[in-house]
């Protein structure tokens, strides 16, 4: 199974380079091409093999969902020259992931099963099951961190660190929910429930942007609409599309990122099961399959792709 695990690309007029958890930035001064790998992380460890077609799935999938919402929040792409490409403004990140849950599910719901009832000192209601709805849709932030694990982290913390200034913490709430409503809509049309997603932002010319990818299943919760009802009233596991089962069998296998735990084993099977399910995920948000590639000569179709962009006077008006 061929897969794009990491690139190692050397342009003229780059000015740096930041390999990710699973994507490698090429910088040109304050413009910046985005590679999409193959590879996968779970629990802030990137996983030693990296998921055949996982990389354009994601990248194509975070773009139709930045061209459904530029016209809500202003994001920071120019162009997606390459099914694996992002080109767009080098932003300068805010330290803080926002995180928006629609549902009680993943981290949220083992952090209340374990008697927790405040999540990033959002209060919890008593008495919910795993997967139930919640009154409202709650933020719960997340420190971005380089090395190591995310952390929760509260609204409160947030200004009193001076993490994000209040103004500009007020326009990324306001962001996180203008989005999250479009971003359930989108949902709802395929048949989907956007059950949790994060956001990512940050500022280029003193202007807040989107970054980083939207409402993909590296980045998002879906569940199946269809049989949601009947399967909670069941106490029943709710049918989704997101990277949980992966975090689900690693907890099954006997590992969640921590000091001594070692990743089980990936076979194929495991590696084409989940290559599946972003295939999946494609065809149910694009309304088609997701069609062939070829590999052998797919890391110079990257390149040539990045080079014909940065080259292009008219990158301006590839805007998508």
């Amino acid at each position: 199974m061929q897969a794009i695990k990491e690139t190692n690309f050397k342009f003229p007029g780059q000015t740096g380079f930041y390999k990710g958890k699973v994507r490698d930035v090429y910088y040109f001064g304050d413009r910046m091409a985005m590679v999409a790998s193959d590879r996968i992380s779970a629990f802030d460890v990137i996983l030693p093999r990296a998921i055949p077609d996982k990389g354009r799935v994601l990248n194509q999938i975070a773009a139709f969902n930045l061209q459904a919402t530029k016209h809500l929040v202003p994001n920071w792409v120019m162009a997606t020259p390459d099914p694996n490409v992002t080109i767009g403004f080098k932003c300068e990140p805010f330290a803080v992931e926002m995180v928006v849950r629609g549902y009680l599910a993943g981290h949220a719901w083992r952090e209340y099963k374990a008697g927790k009832r405040t999540l990033c000192g959002v209060p919890l209601p008593e008495g919910l099951k795993e997967n139930d709805k919640l009154p409202q849709p709650i933020i719960t932030p997340t420190t971005k961190a380089h090395v190591g694990h995310d952390e929760d982290i509260s609204r409160e913390e947030i200004l009193k660190r001076g993490i994000v200034s209040e103004s500009d913490y007020n326009t990324l709430e306001e962001y996180t929910f203008r989005l999250f409503k479009k971003g359930t809509e989108l949902a709802a049309e395929r048949g989907l429930i956007l059950v949790d997603t994060k956001y990512e932002f940050g500022k280029h010319n003193d202007t807040i942007y989107l970054i980083d990818e939207v409402h993909t299943p590296d980045s998002s919760r879906y569940f199946y609409a269809d049989g949601y009802a009947a399967r909670q009233q069941a106490g029943e596991p709710q049918k989704q599309l997101s990277k949980e089962f992966v975090r689900q069998w690693l907890i099954e296998n006997g590992f969640q990122g921590k000091d001594g735990q070692q990743v089980p084993e990936m076979t194929d099977e495991i590696v084409s099961s989940i290559s599946a399910r972003y295939k999946e995920l494609y065809q149910l948000v694009r309304g088609e399959a997701l069609p062939p590639v070829d590999y052998s000569g797919i890391t110079q179709r990257i390149e040539q792709s990045i080079l014909n962009s940065i080259n292009s006077v008219n990158l301006e008006s590839q805007k998508i």
